[in-house]
């Protein structure tokens, strides 16, 4: 799946199958694996926003990428030319949840810039060839990348959905 997701049509059928197959098999599951996280060794997230203009809560499948107790994100979006709407929705409401290895934390958004964010693309890039496929692709499109972090105050410790 790394391979194929890194050639133009492939990125196209992916777009389309894989957040609906990812998140039938998060259901059927438990929580215990996704359809990429299966077939493609990629640690899947489950990132819950809210809609940027209908305030409901939005879940799907994002590449998730543990950078200490923060988890970053890539707004690849399979190279086309638009964001990804669950970007849009954390830079109108940044405060999100999401579910990685088993844990669900309350997270804010910041999105990166600079070399923070380029070190941060190209460890997706390590991780996931197809990134550097889709920047490409993006054309004039600069691909946003996302610090997930815990939000400032008192928030409670995350919790481990595993019992």
């Amino acid at each position: 799946m790394r391979r194929t997701a890194a050639t133009r049509f492939m990125a196209k059928v992916y777009g389309v199958i894989q957040q609906p197959l990812d998140r039938l098999l998060y259901r059927l599951t438990k929580g215990r694996t996704t359809a990429s996280s299966w077939l493609a060794g990629v640690e899947i997230a489950m990132l819950t926003t809210t809609g940027a203009k209908s305030g409901r809560l939005r879940t799907l499948p994002v590449l998730g990428l543990s950078d200490g107790d923060d988890i970053i994100v890539i707004a690849s979006n399979f190279g086309r030319p638009r964001h990804p709407s669950w970007y849009h929705n954390l830079r109108a409401n940044p405060r999100a949840r999401i579910v990685l290895q088993g844990v669900e934390r309350e997270v804010e958004a910041r999105e990166l810039g600079g070399d923070e964010r380029e070190r941060a693309y190209s460890r997706g890039e390590e991780i996931y060839p197809g990134f550097a496929h889709y920047r490409r692709w993006a054309g004039d499109r600069q691909i946003p990348v996302l610090r997930l972090e815990r939000p400032g105050g008192d928030e409670p410790p995350a919790t481990s959905l595993e019992a």
